[in-house]
């Protein structure tokens, strides 16, 4: 009888099921569009509906199963994934309370509080967690206990959501590194909770387990079998945060494997030592890998495949993104000069993005159109990374010797050959470019006894489909294409700082 494991990926537009066989081949997709709404009368906030997500998980696991035409009971392990830094709450007897999802901004008071009482409490919690109070969970539940203190008062613990998954399945209660790091209050050198953290922000014991990505937590329960179809003697194995392992889902298992992640928002992640001394100025990102032993230097480009999507519908005539690629490809290195301000290079301690705009425009129909605009988006984007990744370098003194840019914008041949250009690196795009389902499938597998570990997976199943050699001519002509949009960048930032213009975005308690 063929064997299967069951995916479930939360992320932040959708949840989706996935059937994969033991050989990391999909046989099925069941995937719906979900929403996270704010609540009503609070600024900022990104409510999770956690009893409207356990519907659409169920018919996804449903459906999934459906279309994969199988038995259940050739399911031999479930595992999951979810947007990093949302959270849900429990009561004593584990029924949910409440939820936030992953950009919830809610807690700017409480941010200013907490930088109030002590000016280091950050930079010290930083230094041990790799997080800032940006999207951790202590602002968040110092927001539940401030403002919604009859919760709070029920409240005994708090998972991750891609952890509320699994315990929906199994009716266990855990978290594992990768996402857990993303809530703060975690240490990257032990793989465990920083519990005198919450004590110095005012907040009580909330934590729960930590197991490994790929331990197994329990089986299907009674109950969940009943409303899912599933088997109760199926594993329920523990997954990861999205990135995290996505990058395991590309075969990126060794220390200075780096990969370029290119989404809605787009991640530039590093792999790097566990003890890598972390610096007060809390630019990159720093989170526990799903790799026991390893932890990843991250840099976060806001919006970028949201802003290439504003592009397409609102000036690119009906084209497909491929057809706007093909305009662009015609058009020199630099754009004519046109700079888009969008998002900036990671600065985590003071994460903010100027005004958007376009700078450096001119009147002349065949040098600025359509395709040079586009073009300066993807070139942009590829500034932005290598900047980060820079960044990671002069940190951790970790140097990639290449990339591997997965996701959406992997797909087109122009963006990838930029980011080699730009980066100066080898650019190799894999087979299976939505990676983040294939490294769950791992972690399942790992979970079911099929794979040894990560690195053993991954040998076994990712394949390159392409690969990019940078244009070392282009390669230098980016550098000073980099050096100018950083001056007007930080002319931009001025503007908004003085409240001229308004951010695209900031963190709470900027």
């Amino acid at each position: 009888m063929k064997q299967y494991f069951l995916v479930i990926d939360a992320g932040t537009g959708s949840i989706r099921a996935i059937v994969f066989d033991v050989l990391g081949n999909q046989v099925s997709i069941a995937q719906y569009e979900w929403n996270h709404l704010a609540e009503e009368g609070v600024a900022g906030s990104m409510g999770f509906d956690f009893r409207a997500g356990w519907e659409l998980a169920k018919k996804c696991i449903k459906e999934s199963i459906a279309h994969a035409n199988i038995d259940a009971k050739q399911i031999i392990a479930v595992s999951a994934s979810s947007m990093r830094e949302g959270i849900v709450v429990y009561d004593k007897d584990k029924n949910e309370l409440w939820g936030v999802a992953n950009v919830d901004s809610r807690a700017g008071s409480e941010v200013a509080y907490l930088k109030s009482i002590d000016a280091d409490m950050e930079r010290e919690f930083y230094r041990s967690s790799g997080q800032t109070f940006a999207l951790s969970a202590a602002p968040r539940l110092l927001w539940l206990k401030n403002n919604r203190p009859s919760l709070y008062e029920k409240t005994t613990y708090f998972t991750m959501i891609s952890d509320w998954i699994l315990f929906k399945l199994s009716g266990e209660l855990a978290c594992e590194p990768s996402n857990a790091g993303t809530a703060g209050s975690f240490s990257l050198s032990t793989r465990n909770w920083e519990k005198e953290q919450f004590t110095k922000c005012g907040l009580k014991d909330l934590f729960v387990p930590i197991l490994e990505s790929g331990d197994v937590l329990g089986k299907i329960s009674k109950s969940a079998s009943d409303e899912t179809g599933l088997c109760t003697d199926t594993l329920v194995v523990m997954g990861g945060g999205d990135v995290q392992i996505g990058t395991a889902g590309l075969g990126a298992n060794a220390l200075g494997d780096a990969v370029v992640l290119g989404g809605s928002f787009w991640q530039q992640v590093v792999n790097v030592p566990t003890n890598a001394t972390l610096s007060d100025e809390m630019l990159l990102r720093v989170n526990p890998h799903v790799v026991r032993g390893m932890s990843q230097a991250e840099g976060i480009t806001f919006f970028t495949g949201l802003v290439m999507r504003w592009f397409r519908d609102t000036l690119g005539g009906g084209r497909s993104y491929g057809e706007l690629e093909a305009m662009a490809s015609k058009i020199p290195v630099g754009s004519h000069g046109i700079l888009p301000i969008f998002s900036d290079s990671m600065k985590y301690g003071e994460w903010i993005h100027a005004s958007p705009s376009f700078v450096g425009l001119g009147i002349d129909p065949q040098k600025y159109n359509i395709g040079s605009m586009f073009r300066a988006l993807e070139e942009n984007a590829c500034i932005v990374s290598a900047i980060n990744l820079e960044n990671i370098k002069a940190f951790s003194g970790v140097s990639p010797k290449s990339l591997i840019f997965a996701s959406g914008a992997s797909q087109g041949p122009l963006w990838s050959q930029l980011l080699a250009d730009v980066t100066g690196l080898e650019v190799k795009v894999p087979v299976v470019k939505e990676a983040t389902a294939l490294g769950v499938a791992m972690a399942a597998g790992i979970g079911a006894g099929v794979y040894k570990s990560f690195d053993e997976a991954g040998k076994n199943i990712v394949k390159m489909e392409r690969s990019y050699q940078p244009n070392m001519n282009n390669f230098q002509a980016y550098q000073e294409v980099k050096e100018r949009w950083t001056k007007v960048y930080a002319k931009q930032m001025e503007l908004v700082r003085e409240g001229t213009l308004e951010p695209m975005w900031k963190a709470p308690g900027i």
